[in-house]
């Protein structure tokens, strides 16, 4: 009797062991499927997201065909500048060579492809790099980027802090020509936020790595003086 007892005893032992190993295998063959599906699932959601993300923007007036830049002149020689409104030494290279640039451009030697990236939001705490090239987007759709550009680099905030305010840049805006209402709306929307995105992505995606870059005729300056810039675009011009 204690013999029968025993293994009854045992045969529920190995009922019960086989009923959770059961069940355990259940509950992971759930979790894996539930990982699969959100795989899946993140997978499809990024692809969207890229595929907004790199295509859904607008550009303002004057950009390339292809929406990385916005461009002034006529003249053979392109010369492509990749500049952040917060970089210490992109407003150095305008300080000394910004004079040369233009007048190549007036003397319809150059055209010029401004690209306005936001590299550097990580030393700003309101994403100043974002909102300054917007911004650009704005003067560019009122006619004055070229004279908003230059007044953005003279009024150059300082890495670390806030950066200028919207206010300061409806400001600086206004005081170039543009219309208030209309640039402070602009400015305040973010109209061309996602146009930023696509011009630093697309700078990113081509090797840009640090500002300025200076390229004439697609290949990058190592001298960026007046005189190498103008070098380089007379050779560029035969």
């Amino acid at each position: 009797m204690s013999s029968r007892k025993g293994q009854r005893d045992t045969a529920r032992l190995v009922r019960q062991q086989l009923a959770r190993e059961r069940r355990r295998r259940r509950t992971l063959w759930t979790s894996v499927a539930a990982v699969a599906v959100l795989v899946i699932a993140g997978g499809i959601g990024w692809a969207v997201w890229s595929s907004q993300r790199s295509d859904t923007f607008t550009a303002p007036p004057g950009a390339t065909e292809n929406g990385t830049g916005v461009a002034y002149g006529d003249g053979p020689a392109t010369i492509d500048l990749y500049e952040d409104f917060l970089c210490p030494a992109c407003k150095q290279f305008q300080q000394s060579s910004g004079a040369t640039i233009e007048q190549l451009v007036n003397e319809g030697k150059a055209r010029v492809v401004f690209h306005p990236v936001a590299y550097l939001n990580r030393f700003s705490t309101t994403e100043y790099s974002t909102r300054s090239s917007a911004a650009s987007g704005c003067a560019a759709k009122g006619g004055k980027f070229r004279e908003f550009t230059a007044a953005l680099f003279d009024r150059q905030p300082p890495e670390g802090g806030a950066g200028l305010s919207n206010d300061e840049l409806v400001e600086i805006g206004a005081g170039v020509g543009l219309n208030r209402d209309d640039f402070s709306s602009c400015v305040s929307d973010g109209t061309y936020r996602a146009w930023t995105e696509r011009v630093t992505e697309d700078a990113s995606k081509a090797g840009i790595t640090g500002t300025p870059t200076i390229k004439v005729n697609g290949k990058e300056l190592s001298d960026r003086s007046p005189a190498g810039i103008t070098a380089a675009v007379a050779a560029a011009g035969k």
